[in-house]
């Protein structure tokens, strides 16, 4: 490596350090209780969706070998894709291989120079980068602002409009108003893309998510993960023949990739067949929400005003949020330490998230440390 580029790497390490923000992968315990990931049905441990991989595996390989246009789509993809359409209430679904891959896929399909695009503020990184990779003309709406989207679009003398936000938005745990965005985007002849990554599996009488009651003419663009409450991984985009034809054309994301490996959409299939017939555990995750937020607010701590499995603790300080995750850790317990750049300055936070799989003593186990942490600081 040339003597410039190690420069380039030391001067970008050295300031992030300098902020105290550079990050350390760790393994993780299993042992550990996990108030971090996204497993929120507690399916990825489900003896069912495990051999059903497993079975997958045997029967299909441990990969696709190739990419979904060569010979690397298998009958247990396109049976995946049906069910997920039919559970949406779409007539395609497209599967990709990770949510990053589907939202940079369908944005860099759909958009170009002469596209606007409108994103709310608090959109994840996968959706502000699949619009800058479209070279479309991007502007960002304030959170959960319909009139400052109004304004947007009113000014707007583009062709093609699309609207673009976070079913549940993944830092803060609140919901996208799906109702007002459809309206407003159908009075300015414009498409709306929901991504609702942590709403499905979760949300909604049938856990259809934060999209459930809306079809594909209020919500042409919708992309699902199945890495978090169905347990598995990958992702798909949901909408009408005609878009899904699009994107098998031209979405670069999907072409030139390998497939999804079969086993995940055996697993896939099996996860999904147990949200729909299985209730219970929807209803156990929203008991173990209204207990945390409960008993939360009744010892003082500083929570969000989320109702989904992300409880955000909304530390401000970072030395404040790395402390208290230090904390936790010793006592064995997992949670996200969020700082900037992931969200904005002064707004750092412990990212709790909850699942059907914790019981009421993990909470309270989680509720202590808290609590410990917080008295610490009052004395």
């Amino acid at each position: 490596m040339s003597e410039v580029w190690h420069q380039r790497l030391a001067a970008a390490r050295d300031e992030r350090e300098r902020l105290q923000r550079w990050r350390s992968r760790r393994v993780f315990s299993q042992q550990a209780l996990d108030f971090a990931g996204n497993d929120y049905l507690g399916l990825a441990q489900d003896p069912r969706v495990q051999a059903a991989q497993a079975e997958g595996a045997k029967r299909f390989g441990a990969g696709a070998g190739a990419s979904h246009l060569v010979s690397g789509h298998l009958g247990i993809h396109d049976a995946l894709e049906e069910a997920l359409a039919e559970w949406t209430g779409r007539e395609r679904a497209l599967l990709f291989s990770t949510g990053y891959m589907a939202n940079l896929g369908v944005l860099q399909a759909l958009a170009d120079s002469n596209t606007a695009i409108f994103q709310d503020r608090l959109n994840h990184a996968s959706l502000l980068d699949g619009a800058a990779l479209s070279g479309a003309r991007s502007r960002r709406y304030h959170h959960r602002d319909g009139h400052d989207l109004q304004r947007l679009l009113a000014r707007s003398t583009a062709t093609h409009k699309l609207v673009v936000s976070d079913g549940v938005f993944s830092m803060d745990g609140d919901i996208a108003d799906v109702g007002e965005l459809a309206r407003i985007s159908q009075q300015h002849n414009a498409w709306l893309m929901i991504d609702d990554a942590h709403g499905l599996g979760v949300l909604g009488e049938n856990g259809a998510g934060c999209v459930e009651g809306f079809n594909s003419q209020a919500v042409p663009i919708l992309v699902g993960t199945l890495g978090k409450a169905l347990g598995t991984a990958g992702a798909f985009v949901a909408g009408d023949a005609a878009l899904i034809e699009h994107l098998i054309q031209f979405s670069r994301s999907y072409v030139y990739t390998t497939a999804q490996p079969p086993a995940i959409a055996a697993a896939t299939l099996e996860a999904l067949t147990i949200v729909q017939r299985e209730p219970e555990h929807r209803q156990r995750l929203a008991r173990h929400i209204d207990y945390f937020r409960q008993q939360a607010i009744a010892l003082g701590l500083p929570l969000g005003h989320s109702h989904t499995p992300i409880q955000p603790l909304l530390l401000g300080s970072e030395q404040r949020t790395l402390a208290w995750a230090a904390k936790c850790d010793q006592n064995n317990i997992q949670v996200g330490a969020i700082r900037p750049p992931t969200v904005p300055n002064g707004e750092a936070r412990l990212r709790i998230t909850l699942s059907a799989r914790h019981t009421q003593s993990d909470i309270d186990r989680l509720l202590e440390v808290a609590a410990a942490c917080l008295h610490e600081e009052q004395r």
